[in-house]
């Protein structure tokens, strides 16, 4: 797909009535993710929990998508080579955002650099759809090139 081409997919993405625009949205980093690891596991940054519920807006890669079509992708900080679906939990990177659309749409290239805006959730949830499990994802999520 050409950088054309993905770009007017990605402006034809419709602003949904109560998704969050970026101008809404509190500017949130890989980087301030997590406030420390011990334990328990990771511990989410104090403005992160803050933010829960919130509108937000993180630039990140796309990882390679299951379908070219979809609701939902993962969003990284780095670019992945490879299928994060295809892999073990245990080869995840840790700071990883799961974004999902409201309705399924065409996905950009593997790699493309992203801004998500959306609303911030926080904790362990399962997908019911596709049995997805994550502790960062952004809801109601809408795209624009970074």
């Amino acid at each position: 797909m050409t950088g054309v081409l993905t770009r007017r997919l990605l402006l034809a993405l419709p602003l949904l009535p109560g998704a969050a625009r970026a101008g809404d949205a509190a500017g949130i980093t890989f980087d301030g993710l997590y406030e420390s690891f011990g334990v328990t596991g990771l511990v989410f940054a104090a403005r992160l929990k803050a933010l829960a519920g919130s509108p937000v807006a993180i630039t990140g890669f796309l990882a390679p998508p299951l379908k070219a079509e979809s609701r939902f992708f993962v969003l990284t900080r780095e670019p992945l080579a490879i299928c994060p679906f295809c892999q073990s939990d245990a080869d995840w990177p840790l700071d990883i955002v799961v974004v999902t659309l409201r309705r399924a749409a065409s996905m950009p290239p593997a790699g493309a650099r992203l801004m998500v805006t959306g609303r911030l959730g926080l904790g362990g949830w399962t997908d019911p759809e596709t049995g997805f499990v994550s502790q960062i994802r952004i809801t109601d999520a809408q795209l624009a090139r970074a």
